[in-house]
């Protein structure tokens, strides 16, 4: 396994000869093909690296008003606000208040209530992770923990920690801590009913695989510990365990078999041939911060999520082609009824094939767009109404 080490643009660049084009311009995708056995269990191997960081440089050359998409959203912070707070509520109401409410209709309300609003916890905490609420970096930490706070386990400062290296290692073996582990595939692999409970239960399998790669905490990270802890005795001291257990169980349910966790499928797990990445365009966006809109959010995490929708109808071009989904519940259902699905269904790349990959291919030079046309519908975009 390649060592844990961070590269920077130095790193990188081409020593001695010149570089080749991508064969893989403009859209990068790539020649591999998705296993075909069902009895395969092994990830899908690729010797580029990832597609983004390509796409985004000849996205930008031939539309360069993108750059005035980057910024900040302080309004994620007040929905946030806003989320903690309903869930606040709702565990007062049914652990102080509602104490005669029968289990099942309190798990109904977990689950309909508090799941929904705790796979929105995760975008927050996403988009505070990219630094996308405010331009300080301390404010989005205190964004993300303010979202933790109803959430019972302190997640939101490793998750900005591990989705960042997620980011920069996409696929590498080792260093992503977003590919499933060995056992994962072992067991699960294409299995209809383990993968069901594989789904249930993908909660723990996400701090699994944080806890797999056995790295020293961070500073954020105990601060993190410390406050979540202090929430959780505050809850039950002042209202009660049912009302912490209705916040568990809610987060449960909000990263297990809920619609709005079913990105966590949707993003990376392969559905077509070549396509590592794959964004969602439907109605859920409206409520969870158009994160299914993941290939655009790869190709360009200085956009926040306000304005990610004009990314995709600037470089239509580069988008439409893209396999994508239009049916959260429909990605679930795919992923466990399909042989071909499983923990096993991911892309990944040796850390020298990610490097060589910068190194030794370079985005093709195309001149800028100068077609008035094509202008005019690009500053439409620009200036048309935020959509969903």
């Amino acid at each position: 396994m390649p060592p844990h080490t961070t590269t920077n643009a130095a790193a990188v660049q081409p020593t001695g000869r010149a570089m080749r084009d991508d064969p893989r311009h403009p859209l990068y995708l790539g020649k591999w093909k998705q296993h075909t056995k069902t009895d395969v269990r092994d990830f899908v191997h690729d010797d580029f690296e990832e597609p983004h960081r390509k796409r985004r440089t000849a996205i930008l050359a031939k539309h360069p008003e993108v750059r005035e998409l980057y910024g900040n959203e302080p309004l994620t912070a007040v929905i946030g606000a806003i989320a903690a707070a309903t869930q606040l509520v709702a565990a007062y109401k049914i652990g102080c208040v509602w104490t005669d409410l029968h289990w099942a209709a309190v798990l109904a309300i977990a689950y309909l209530l508090g799941g929904t609003i705790s796979a929105l916890y995760g975008v927050i905490i996403h988009e505070a992770g990219h630094n996308l609420v405010f331009k300080r970096p301390f404010y989005n930490r205190l964004t993300g923990l303010m979202v933790n706070l109803p959430m019972v386990v302190p997640i939101s400062q490793s998750f900005r920690r591990y989705h960042l290296e997620h980011h920069q290692y996409q696929g590498v073996e080792g260093m992503d801590p977003d590919l499933p582990l060995d056992a994962e595939i072992k067991y699960i692999h294409n299995n209809p009913l383990l993968k069901t409970l594989w789904v249930f239960c993908y909660s723990a399998m996400y701090v699994l695989r944080g806890a797999a790669m056995k790295k020293k905490p961070q500073r954020w990270e105990f601060i993190n510990w410390a406050f979540i802890i202090c929430v959780d005795a505050l809850i039950v001291r002042y209202m009660s365990t049912r009302s912490l257990a209705y916040l568990a169980v809610s987060v449960f349910f909000g990263y297990g078999m809920h619609p709005g966790a079913a990105h966590f499928i949707q993003e990376h797990y392969i559905f077509r041939d070549g396509q590592e990445t794959y964004s969602y365009y439907g109605s859920g966006n409206v409520f969870y911060l158009n994160i299914g809109l993941h290939n655009e959010h790869h190709d360009f995490p200085q956009i926040p999520w306000t304005r990610i929708y004009k990314l995709r109808r600037i470089a239509t071009e580069f988008y439409d082609p893209l396999y994508a989904h239009t049916s959260w519940v429909g990605v679930i259902f795919k992923f466990i009824t399909s042989p071909m699905q499983g923990p096993q269904a991911r892309l990944v790349r040796m850390y020298k094939a990610h490097l060589s990959g910068r190194r030794e291919y370079k985005v093709p030079s195309d001149p800028p767009a100068q077609n008035s046309v094509a202008r005019k519908r690009r500053d439409s975009a620009l200036a048309a109404p935020k959509a969903p």
